[in-house]
């Protein structure tokens, strides 16, 4: 006959559950210091963040934008050893703001700059070094950047390389105005290497893309020129 269980007795779940709360109560009981020291410890991570980015980091990149702008009055008015060196007055020039303030948005910004400066002042190479270490999401400067980085490797040498550079710098700036600057330099490039059927896609590219285009004007000849000297 089956054992008849009173209203009472605890069911196989419930010792179960017991069980279970007891265990959790033993390990936060026997832990209880550990878990309390890492919750505080994370607490301190995040003051810690916040603290830095509102003490430090904001007014750091306030002062680096206000340190910035007489930089881009050079810039503009292509002054370009002043604008990258400084004035030695007041204004520490592109790199002193890159050592200066590192951390900060600014100091990306600037390394666009000075490797603009010094592509124009015929340091090819730190001009290299600064503009592939500019990580900026601004569509057309964006562009105008990775083109420059290819007007570097050309005056390197490295010209198959910057074929691809002409590309992105095309792809990335997506308009009538500078994409077909960069193709027709990447056609360029390409016919200086020799590949002239390469080329000719892209001297096409540029007269179906960008008709209204000041390159598409005087296209025909380079399509001309490359068709003659496909072998």
């Amino acid at each position: 006959m089956a054992k008849k269980i009173k209203a009472s007795d605890p069911t196989q779940v419930e010792k179960n559950v017991g069980d279970i709360i007891s265990k959790t109560d033993q390990f936060i009981d026997k832990h209880l210091k550990n878990l309390l020291i890492a919750v505080g410890v994370v607490i301190l991570i995040v003051v810690g963040i916040l603290a830095f980015r509102h003490f430090y980091l904001i007014p750091k990149e306030k002062e680096a934008e206000e340190a910035i702008f007489p930089g881009q009055m050079y810039f503009a008015n292509q002054q370009w050893e002043i604008a990258l060196n400084g004035d030695s007055v007041n204004y520490i020039g592109f790199e002193g703001i890159i050592d200066e303030y590192g951390t900060t948005s600014t100091a990306n910004l600037a390394k666009a700059y000075a490797g603009l400066c010094q592509y124009q002042l015929g340091d090819y190479e730190s001009a290299l070094k600064n503009l592939k270490a500019y990580s900026g999401k601004e569509q057309l400067f964006a562009a105008q950047v990775t083109g420059a980085i290819g007007d570097c490797k050309v005056n390197l040498g490295q010209v198959k390389e910057a074929v691809a550079d002409f590309k992105a710098a095309a792809d990335k700036a997506n308009n009538s105005l500078l994409s077909p600057i960069y193709l027709n330099k990447a056609a360029a490039a390409q016919e200086s290497l020799g590949n002239y059927k390469e080329a000719l896609a892209l001297y096409n590219t540029i007269k179906s893309k960008y008709p209204g285009s000041s390159e598409a004007a005087t296209v025909d000849k380079y399509i001309d020129r490359a068709k003659a000297l496909i072998k």
